[in-house]
This record gives C-alpha cells, structure tokens and sequence, in this order.
C-alpha cells in the first residue's frame, strides 16, 4: 500500500463538500453533547449527504488525523501510567483470547444467515481489525470482499451504539491510576512530534504492521511520556478534527451501494455484530471484577470495534485511554498470531 497518495493536492469540490457536511453533523452532535459527537456527527452525515449525492473525502486526511490521534493517545501513557497498564497484562491477554474465541463462536450464527463457509464465517466474526482481518483472509485464501463488508459493519454497529451506552448507563468507577495530567501545548514541540511520528510510519508499513498512521506515532508518544520527556500534549481540536476524518471516512462506505448491494450479508453482518457486542460486554464484566480494573473501561476495551474508534471513544468519555488501547493493541497482536490456529482446532473439536 503506498503511504503517498497519487490523487491531486486540491480537494474536489465533491470533497469540499463532503468535509463541509461531515463538519456540521459533529458540530451539531457535539452541541447535544452527544458522546463521540464529531466522529458519530460525520459519519451519520456523509452517509446521509452521500444517500443520493457524490460523496468524498480527501485520502490524506484519515492519516494525517491518525497521526495526531496516535500522538494523542500516547500522550497519556506518563511513567506511573504505563507501570499501571503492564501490571494489567493477564487482563489484557485474558481479553485478547476471549474476544477471538466469541468471535469463533458467533461465527456459525453469522454463515447460517450469510450462506458463507466456516472459514468465511471466522474472518467474518473475529474482532481482529479490519485491515488485519482482511490480510489473514487473503493469505488464507478466503474471499477477502465479505470479510471486509462484515468487519466494517461491525465497527459501524460498534461506533454507533457503544458511546452512548457506555456514556450513559455504565458504572465508570475510579480510573486515576491511568489517567496521566495533561501536557501543555507547544507548537514547536508538537511540530517535532509530528515529524518524528511520521518518520516511525514507514517501517512499519514496509514491515506490513496494519494502522502503521496511528501505531507509529502512538509508539513515540509513549516513549517520550513514559521516560517523562513528552515536549507537547495534542489540543483538542486536533483530535476532534481526526475524528471528523474518520467518521467522514466510515460514513462513505455506509452508500446505497454498500447496503443495497449484498443485503444478506449486511443483515447477517449487522446481526452478528450486536451478538458479538452483546456477548464480549458480558464476558467483560468478570475480567474486570477478577483483575479490579474499571467495568467500563473493560468493556470499551473489549468492544469489537476498531481500535482508534474505541481509542477515541474511552477519550471521549475519560475511561482510562492507555487500559482501553492496551486491550486492543494486545488483541491486535494475538490475532494475527492465533486466528489460524484457533480456527483450526475449533474445527477438529467439532465445535465449527
């Protein structure tokens, strides 16, 4: 995948406009005070703005806005606060495996409706990321268009649904052993932050790390906070024009097309979807009593959306950032190691 984009440097008009709705719709979200509000706010409004109208977005913005939310993100990883998360390890590997077994396990719920085969089904379910799902498929030899449409279902069910429940009925409880003080802002040393962010992305494309925009960057920040030598925070309206980017990125695939086109497989994606949901909420709450981490924090960590949506959405909501990232980081990595065989030996146990 080249890091560079070949399209013109000047937005279309298509994609001014597309940035101008996706803008107003977080705008107004946000002054309901809507949980996620931007990124909720621009996806809801380029999918309805793109319903019957051109839509587009220009392709550096998703990871020129990943790079600040990496930097973001690792911000919050200060000294202490990184202590406190490694010390949280069994948690996250126990997280990790029991997302990709429940992933395993809604996967026949999923081919019954979706008229897909047992392989399908398992890259179809399991809540490895998009683009890592997607590379696993391929390299398995598994078609590689319905693991992509039910993956991005997925993070749409997730995105939409997760933010307000979690803001408005979960217990949150106490989180300051992972909350790190804000840095103050500094333009020179977020200038240097950002160049030393993106200098961290290519070997890691190079290397086929998946989110490399957002990993990179994230890595340098936790560095430098961790070892007390963070130069800048990112402000505010940096990250809530990341999250427009992406909420505008996932709203154009959210077309007519896109539903109308495969509408078993929509359906079977949307209702394995809130299964998953439903069932990795559960199996969070034990996890968080067990290792004494915050519920909330748990299963926003547990979640099976992507992981700087869910990044975003524990920052939205201050549920202890660096817990919430570091369930998905450590599931990230688990995935690509243990899909295969997992499936493998679900299958020979007669499970799948």
């Amino acid at each position: 995948m080249p890091l560079l984009s070949a399209k013109p440097a000047w937005p279309t008009r298509a994609q001014l406009l597309t940035a101008l709705v996706a803008t107003a719709g977080g705008a107004v979200l946000s002054l309901l005070g809507v949980p996620l509000a931007w990124m909720i706010g621009a996806l809801l409004a380029t999918a309805a703005y793109g319903w019957n109208r051109p839509v587009d977005f220009p392709g550096w913005a998703r990871p020129a806005g990943l790079v600040f939310l990496g930097l973001g993100l690792g911000a919050t990883f200060s000294g202490p606060v990184l202590a406190a998360v490694t010390g949280t390890l069994p948690a996250l590997l126990a997280g990790g495996l029991v997302s990709i077994a429940a992933g395993i396990a809604i996967a026949p719920l999923y081919g019954r409706m979706a008229g897909t085969d047992t392989r399908t089904s398992v890259f179809s379910t399991v809540p490895g990321g998009i683009v890592v799902m997607a590379m696993l498929a391929q390299e398995a030899r598994v078609p590689v268009a319905p693991v992509t449409l039910a993956q991005s279902v997925r993070v749409l069910v997730v995105v939409l649904s997760f933010p307000p429940l979690l803001g408005w009925l979960a217990p949150h409880g106490d989180v300051s052993e992972f909350m790190a003080p804000r840095q103050p802002f500094s333009a020179p040393g977020l200038a240097l932050m950002a160049a030393g962010g993106l200098l961290t992305v290519w070997p890691l494309a190079r290397l086929g790390i998946a989110n490399p925009w957002m990993l990179g960057p994230c890595a340098l920040a936790i560095a430098l906070a961790g070892t007390g030598h963070l130069p800048s925070g990112v402000p505010k309206p940096l990250v809530d024009a990341a999250q427009v980017a992406m909420g505008a990125t996932l709203g154009l695939r959210l077309n007519r097309g896109f539903i109308l086109g495969a509408k078993r497989l929509f359906r079977a994606s949307v209702a394995s979807a809130v299964a998953l949901s439903l069932l990795l909420a559960a199996l969070a709450v034990p996890i968080a009593w067990a290792a004494g981490l915050p519920v909330a924090a748990a299963i926003l960590g547990l979640a099976p959306g992507g992981m700087p949506e869910m990044a975003l959405t524990a920052k939205a909501l201050e549920l202890a950032v660096p817990l919430v990232l570091g369930f998905h980081l450590v599931r990230t990595v688990l995935s690509n190691l243990l899909v295969g065989p997992m499936h493998r030996a679900a299958v020979r146990l007669g499970l799948l």
